[in-house]
């Protein structure tokens, strides 16, 4: 790699080759990461979910040495919090309150998906996510937006992120695990008795209330 990597902006993953941003981030031999490949993220922006009309505005850094994309980031210029799956309306408040404007923001993430994943696409190479996290600040800077986030990171980038000096914030996700349940009974047969009996009360519940919602109103 050469000394000194140029970036820009790109305002549609259209205008990334398909290839070269794919060999960033889901490189031969590594876990694939679905949500960051090059085909869904420009799905969304091609169907309209991820536009500046519904407050996603692309706007991906990239990194080149030489003619090569040697990194990438999937960003966006949000004009609200909505879809991130990440409360921080306390900071858009307080930060109003102060006297400044918190949107738009810089946010590196993919929409409306909250799976943890890598969000500095380089190969693995640490160098280059180094430089993009600081292209990202400076992008932010320059462009005097209130703040630059990334959202449902690795713990590997989160670390490097922390040693750059950003802030760290915690979350939790509770998940399902499927531990070979082939249908519904085969969960409920996993649970204790009294769970068991709760959950069919409250499945019952609901199918009555479904019901009851088609039913046709009186005249």
């Amino acid at each position: 790699m050469s000394e000194k990597l140029q970036f820009s902006i790109a305002k549609s993953l259209s205008a990334v080759p398909r290839e070269a941003w794919n060999a960033l981030a889901n490189p031969p031999g590594q876990p694939y990461h679905p949500f960051t490949d090059w085909d869904f993220l420009e799905a969304l922006e091609s169907s309209g979910c991820a536009t500046p009309r519904t407050g996603w505005a692309p706007h991906h850094l990239l990194a080149y040495d030489g003619d090569r994309l040697a990194g990438a980031a999937p960003m966006y210029l949000k004009s609200h919090s909505s879809g991130e799956y990440i409360f921080d309306h306390a900071w858009a408040n307080a930060f109003e309150r102060a006297g400044g404007q918190y949107y738009p923001k810089l946010l590196c993430a993919i929409p409306f998906t909250p799976a943890t994943g890598p969000r500095l696409l380089t190969a693995g190479d640490a160098t280059v996510e180094s430089a993009l996290l600081n292209a990202m600040a400076s992008v932010a800077e320059q462009s005097h937006l209130s703040s630059a986030n990334l959202n449902f990171l690795t713990e590997e980038q989160a670390a490097l992120c922390e040693a750059e000096g950003m802030l760290i914030r915690h979350d939790q996700q509770f998940h399902f695990e499927n531990h070979g349940y082939t249908n519904f009974d085969d969960f409920l047969a996993a649970l204790s008795s009294d769970k068991r009996k709760n959950l069919r009360k409250e499945r019952k519940r609901a199918q009555e209330g479904e019901r009851s919602s088609r039913s046709p109103a009186p005249i």
